[in-house]
């Protein structure tokens, strides 16, 4: 047997006797890009007015001699890209630790009004947008992430460019509808929702203290995730959300990680964003680890 012949041999002894999970993960470095869709928090970002800032103190230092580093974070629960469950609103609802871990991989479905809220900061998406959705993709699934693309994560980290406000104070940002959240809740039995503002609820409802469509979301005990980011690097449809945090006991929020897996070449761009990514692609790794790091 030449050495050639061996090699090959071993080669397929090795795929023969592969468990099936790490044959599947292989296959997905090998054809699936990872887009990140979170923001890396700190002191000083965006964030609800109401709420303090950051406080991070660094216990030990490698750079001081201590022989190992450690920060201590001082947060708030709904801290840059994160998680609301149903108790943040609701009182005795699910809470993090309630949430089953099959929740935090997702069928990812994008609605983009991007090109829209280019032109109106004040957008907000409308049933014609589902149905049009629905009429290039089929129904949107049960169970689903229902990711909603403005483009304004482009605007992070400046909390006077996130805000929008005009001179009498009002808030000029899209958010959801009632019409799309009460479709995609009642209708299509989606698991849960997410964009890239600070809140839910457009800048016109939030600037008179109208939170009505978080609370819609939240009493209907669906979770959601705010502030992400990248979403204009993505299909609309066929794309996989994954989302994970800690499990702190009886948790109202946290800082989440959450990433897309998706084919390479259904890479997304919109008439609102034709060249995709403003940003850059730092954060987009195609057939490699690095992307989930």
């Amino acid at each position: 047997m030449t050495e050639t012949t061996k090699a090959e041999a071993a080669e397929a002894a090795r795929t023969m006797a592969e468990p099936r999970l790490w044959a599947l993960q292989r296959a997905l470095l090998a054809h699936t890009t990872y887009t990140d869709l979170t923001h890396a928090f700190h002191p000083g970002q965006p964030h609800f007015a109401a709420l303090p800032d950051e406080h991070r103190e660094l216990v030990f230092d490698v750079a001081r001699g201590d022989g190992f580093t450690v920060h201590r974070y001082g947060i708030v629960g709904q801290w840059g890209t994160h998680i609301d469950t149903p108790v943040h609103f609701v009182e005795g609802a699910r809470t993090l630790d309630d949430i089953p871990v099959e929740q935090m991989i997702l069928p990812l479905v994008v609605l983009d009004i991007a090109g829209r809220v280019a032109a109106d900061p004040d957008a907000v998406p409308t049933l014609a947008d589902i149905a049009a959705w629905e009429a290039r993709h089929g129904a949107v699934p049960a169970g689903s992430f229902v990711a909603l693309r403005t483009g304004w994560h482009h605007r992070w980290p400046d909390g006077a460019a996130m805000a929008n406000r005009d001179a009498a104070g009002v808030s000029h940002t899209p958010g959801w509808s009632a019409e799309v959240l009460r479709y995609l809740v009642e209708e299509a039995g989606v698991t849960a929702v997410g964009h890239e503002q600070t809140d839910t609820d457009p800048g016109s409802a939030t600037s008179v203290g109208d939170h009505s469509l978080e609370r819609y979301v939240l009493e209907r005990d669906r979770w959601q995730i705010e502030l992400l980011a990248h979403l204009d690097g993505l299909p609309e449809a066929g794309a996989l959300l994954v989302a994970a945090w800690p499990r702190p006991l009886g948790g109202s929020g946290f800082p989440a990680r959450v990433f897309a897996l998706h084919d390479a070449a259904a890479e997304g761009g919109s008439e609102g964003d034709p060249e995709g990514d403003s940003e850059g692609d730092g954060d987009r790794v195609e057939g490699g680890l690095g992307g989930l790091g």
